[in-house]
């Protein structure tokens, strides 16, 4: 997963394990705790689905920022199992992180754009992306509390 820019558009130049471990030495530095939201969300546009991937970096109390990620797909997914493609692609890149965060203590979310409410089409979807989520030893949050994949990345598909 490379092609990662930043929210103003500029290009992350290094490959990003390097560009958010230079990120996290940058924010500790300047005396901020930090936690990782990682999250995917996915529009269908014609024949192809768009996905993006955010990256999100909360400062204890000073705000946040993040980087992005775009990709598209050809295959024709159903609606659960484009969720699922979401899921796997934010797992993908907190497993890639994951050693990193963990050197330098901070805390990671994977969040899921998988509505709660069983009256919601994205429900059925639920039980095999925390499943899939929790079983990688992340942390699991969904809507209403998954802001990286339902309003971050939601804004770049």
């Amino acid at each position: 997963m490379e092609n990662w820019r930043k929210f103003n558009g500029e290009q992350v130049e290094l490959p990003i394990k390097d560009a958010v471990e230079a990120t996290i030495k940058r924010e500790i530095a300047a005396g901020n705790k930090l936690k990782v939201c990682i999250g995917s969300d996915s529009q269908v546009r014609s024949k192809q689905t768009e996905f993006a991937t955010v990256i999100v970096f909360l400062r204890e109390k000073r705000g946040g920022f993040m980087y992005i990620h775009n990709d598209t797909s050809l295959i024709p997914y159903s609606l659960k199992e484009r969720l699922l493609a979401e899921v796997t692609k934010s797992i993908e890149i907190a497993y890639h992180l994951c050693d990193l965060l963990d050197k330098y203590n901070i805390d990671l979310e994977v969040h899921a754009d998988i509505n709660t409410n069983p009256q919601f089409p994205s429900n059925p979807a639920l039980n095999e992306a925390m499943g899939y989520i929790l079983s990688m030893g992340f942390a699991f949050k969904a809507k209403p509390d998954a802001f990286a994949s339902s309003c971050c990345a939601d804004k770049y598909c």
